[in-house]
């Protein structure tokens, strides 16, 4: 079954920021399928590059075990905006990311995505973004009190 840039990029949202899960993750892309993340600083806990299903698995799933941004996404006030190209194999998405800290902060991601897609799934994916920023932790009350 072919899906539409639509429904295999909903999907990947899905599967990673929504649900976290990194065999649903892996299963979209191709079996030599590569996930760069060219912006991440040395030392994230995601790596700038992944290839084939397994490392994309076992990478994803590192990185989703000890995420760097400890809140949850805001799916309602999230959006996108997908482009298709001349190439039917690659599009585009710009993705405003609205992320929720466990003290109710909220902070908007912008990020970009380039998907390159062969029969059906994704064959590569370079995710262009930039770690958010950090959130204070809620204060502790005092020891004692």
């Amino acid at each position: 079954m072919t899906r539409t840039h639509r429904e295999l990029f909903e999907r990947y949202v899905h599967a990673g920021a929504i649900s976290r899960d990194p065999e649903a993750i892996a299963a979209l892309f191709t079996d030599d399928g590569e996930y760069e993340a060219p912006l991440v600083p040395e030392g994230h806990p995601l790596p700038r590059r992944l290839v084939g299903r397994e490392a994309i698995r076992s990478g994803i799933g590192a990185y989703h075990r000890e995420p760097a941004y400890q809140g949850t996404v805001d799916a309602a006030a999230s959006g996108y905006v997908l482009h298709e190209t001349a190439d039917p194999d690659v599009f585009l998405v710009e993705i405003d990311t609205v992320l929720v800290a466990p003290t109710g902060q909220r902070t908007t991601v912008s990020l970009v995505q380039v998907f390159r897609v062969r029969a059906g799934r994704i064959a590569k994916l370079r995710d262009y973004f930039a770690p958010p920023p950090e959130v204070p932790s809620p204060p502790q009350p005092a020891r004692g009190a």
